[in-house]
């Protein structure tokens, strides 16, 4: 198992505020919101980014998209929400443990970055 800040926080020795959990991917609240409600979706298999996913990640990569849609459902996020997943240096991942940003509570600008 690649060693992140994330796989820690899968084993518990940091301390997160968890949201959801399943066999699958955990949720936890941002530590450092960009937004009123900021929460990241992760899987529990060490998948260190998107590109690293293939084609038998594919059901991983749905349930994550589906676990943040109910998420965002159960925190009633009506006006909408925004999901992000950076890749890579040039796409702002920070942590070598692919991960999705479900952000909301605010009214979202474009371009992002």
């Amino acid at each position: 198992m690649i060693e992140t800040l994330f796989t820690k926080i899968i084993r518990r020795e940091i301390p997160a505020r968890i949201e959801y959990e399943d066999d699958l991917c955990l949720a936890f609240h941002d530590v450092a919101p960009q937004a009123p409600i900021h929460l990241l979706v992760i899987p529990k298999l060490p998948l260190p980014s998107l590109a690293a996913a293939g084609p038998n990640d594919a059901p991983l990569l749905g349930h994550l998209v589906d676990v943040a849609r109910t998420i965002a459902t159960n925190l009633n996020l009506k006006q909408g929400y925004r999901l992000v997943i950076n890749c890579g240096i040039d796409g702002g991942q920070s942590v070598d443990h692919l991960h999705i940003h479900l952000l909301g509570g605010r009214s979202m600008q474009w371009p992002p970055g």
